[in-house]
């Protein structure tokens, strides 16, 4: 794709205005660790929930989900669509309870929540293991895209896109390392803005590419035909539903994505009850009722609002490029051979947007982890801030050098990614509970987290299951769950329960649910505890029909499905007002400022 003078200015203006938000925060950010961190702990919902959706929207993001449709149709989003009621466990009975927690990473919480060497070890494990390892590991997952979308973009060699790509990392990072977490959330606010403004504009170009809404959907149906009679069909390709006992859902797998995996699996970064990143967002909400309203917007922005646009050029890729070898690429091939000359160097600017705010996010994240929960409590222990403001900085650099190195070693990557992923299942149970029982311990986490590695790498090593083959992965996730269940459990009553002070001092500081906390209650009657459980419930069913309400009423509206689409749309405005009026009910209509 060749680029005109005008594109490349408005690439370099781009970066420009990132480069100007890290040295206006510079000083800001150079404060303590809290701003570095956490903005001070004075977001706004708005902000937050967005940098959130930013962060999420990486450059692999739409060639992940025209692979998907590509291979099963819409309904193929369900990968990922199914995990929506995890997300709104977390706005709604757990985005307040870590606000209240006031801690600076999620890890910091396994010394609130538990005492003693099994807790230090816990959290000093955790923040190499997740900060070093698993950080690496996704942003050389992320980088491997950048890189493919650079080769197809230029017709450049991998490894030229690569030395692109590390020149990418390093800009990320000078600015991260800058500014801190108040420069990643406005540039994520900014680069998103941008990301959703073209992938609109290349989902209009591609539409009108393949004739319209209705010729493409002609289109779609003979290729759904096509594909019918070579492989016995799987359903058509716009379903939004998916066709239950076909190879790619059979009934097993699609009963563990609706009723087991989005509880039950620790994946990197998000884990059930909110972590890594997410939880960071909470922490630096304004108070809790930012920190709700943030996750909550991060869900329907995230789920609802975002999806479409890269559906729509899927579908058309489908039609334009038949039969790719990587059907990934199609989305890139759409956009090089179809968008307007003078929409290009905004479309670039768009792609390095996706990649920076994930990989800035990422970066300041890890950094979090290995200052906040490894050098600030192992190390050394009575610093000023400014020392460790320093320390943070000297992290991000790290960080920096690591995942260039990564980028460089990215093939060997892909069956790391997919060994881990899978080998958090079980885990969930325990990380969900912890917050609203009072006797689980650091062993109860401690036995999950290996017990759940060790069976799910026995299961695919020995056992010779493949978590790419959809009847093995449930069984994987099944067999995993039920073991690691079983383990934990009974470790928790083997095992004392952790010290009455400590107990003690997390009920009073974050004042969860009395039912799970009734001996712990009994000696703090002075506490008033969360009591809105039922109405925590009601949100949480209402929030999942909002969301599926909104996601598919948009989908069928884009597709000429006007009263269906319509219908969806109000089913989901009654469920949004359902929250609506239950929040304000609890004095939150003051909360939008």
């Amino acid at each position: 794709m060749r680029l005109t003078l005008a594109d490349w200015l408005v690439v370099a203006l781009y970066f420009l205005f990132n480069v100007g938000v890290g040295f206006y925060y510079k000083r800001r950010a150079g404060r303590d660790t809290a701003e570095y961190f956490l903005s001070g702990r004075n977001v706004p919902w708005w902000l937050a929930g967005t940098s959130m959706v930013a962060t999420t929207f990486a450059a692999d993001t739409p060639l992940v989900v025209t692979g998907l449709v590509a291979r099963n149709g819409v309904a193929g989003n369900w990968l990922w669509w199914n995990l929506l009621a995890s997300g709104m466990l977390t706005v709604f009975f757990y985005a307040r309870l870590w606000r209240r927690s006031g801690v600076m990473t999620d890890i910091e919480f396994t010394e609130i929540r538990y005492s003693g060497p099994p807790a230090a070890f816990l959290r000093g494990f955790r923040a190499l293991y997740l900060g070093l390892l698993i950080n690496c590991i996704i942003l050389g997952w992320v980088n491997l895209a950048m890189a493919k979308i650079l080769q197809l973009v230029f017709t450049i060699s991998k490894g030229e896109a690569l030395w692109i790509v590390v020149g990418l990392i390093v800009l990320t990072s000078a600015i991260s390392t800058l500014s801190g977490l108040w420069g990643v959330l406005v540039t994520d606010l900014f680069q998103f803005v941008i990301k959703m403004g073209m992938v609109i504009v290349l989902a209009v170009v591609a539409v009108q590419a393949v004739g319209g809404i209705e010729a493409m959907k002609v289109k779609l149906a003979a290729i759904d035909q096509l594909r019918g009679a070579t492989t016995g069909g799987q359903g058509s390709v716009l379903s939004f539903v998916p066709d239950i006992g076909s190879p790619w859902m059979p009934m097993i797998t699609f009963f563990v994505y609706i009723a087991v995996n989005w509880w039950a699996t620790w994946y990197p970064g998000a884990e059930p009850g909110g972590g890594g990143y997410v939880a960071q967002r909470m922490l630096s909400a304004k108070d809790e009722k930012h920190s709700l309203l943030a996750t909550l917007w991060f869900n329907i922005a995230h789920y609802a609002l975002r999806p479409w646009p890269w559906i729509l050029v899927a579908l058309t890729s489908l039609i334009l490029f038949p039969n790719l070898q990587d059907p990934e690429t199609g989305y890139i091939r759409v956009m090089i051979d179809y968008l307007p000359s003078s929409l290009r160097g905004l479309m670039v600017a768009a792609f390095a947007a996706a990649f920076m705010s994930t990989i800035a996010t990422q970066l300041n994240w890890g950094a979090s982890y290995l200052v906040n929960d490894f050098y600030r409590r192992f190390v050394r222990r009575q610093g000023s801030e400014s020392h460790y403001v320093l320390i943070s900085r000297v992290a991000t650099g790290l960080l920096t050098v690591l995942s260039a190195a990564v980028a460089f070693q990215i093939e060997s990557i892909g069956g790391a990614w997919k060994l881990l992923i899978i080998t958090g299942a079980g885990t969930g149970a325990v990380l969900l509970l912890r917050w609203y029982w009072w006797r689980i311990n650091a062993w109860s986490e401690v036995s999950a987290m290996i017990t759940a590695f060790v069976v799910s790498v026995l299961l695919q090593t020995v056992w010779g299951l493949d978590s790419d083959r959809p009847v093995d992965f449930a069984k994987i996730v099944l067999i995993t769950v039920a073991i690691t269940t079983v383990v934990w459990l009974a470790v928790t009553y083997l095992t004392r329960p952790e010290a009455e002070s400590t107990l003690d001092a997390f009920y009073r500081r974050t004042r969860p649910s009395r039912t799970g906390w009734g001996p712990v209650a009994a000696r703090a009657p002075d506490i008033r505890p969360s009591a809105d459980g039922l109405a925590n419930l009601l949100d949480w069913v209402a929030g999942c029909v909002l969301v599926y309400g909104a996601l598919f009423g948009i989908g069928k509206l884009l597709l000429h499905e006007v009263p269906s689409g319509l219908a969806l749309l109000a089913l989901g405005a009654i469920a949004g007002w359902v929250i609506y009026r239950d929040l304000s009910r609890r004095g939150w209509h003051t909360v939008v400022e």
